[in-house]
């Protein structure tokens, strides 16, 4: 069974690491492009999709305990 502390630390867990990964590539890419190099948009348009996917590989770690 999934307790409650469970969802916060898949959460706070989900948050943090999408926050930090999607932040960096999103630094990353904005200084490249500041910078003129158009490499830049590579890190930039998919930092926000890749964010999500840490939380939604957590959620589904999380769903194959309940099965059990």
């Amino acid at each position: 069974m999934i307790t409650r502390g469970d969802l916060v630390l898949l959460a706070i867990t989900s948050g943090v690491v999408g926050g930090l990964t999607g932040g960096v590539m999103l630094f990353a890419g904005m200084s490249l492009i500041v910078e003129g190099a158009n490499i830049g948009w590579v890190l930039v348009l998919p930092a926000a999709p890749l964010s999500g996917v840490f939380g939604w590989l957590l959620a589904r770690k999380l769903a194959r305990q309940l099965e059990k």
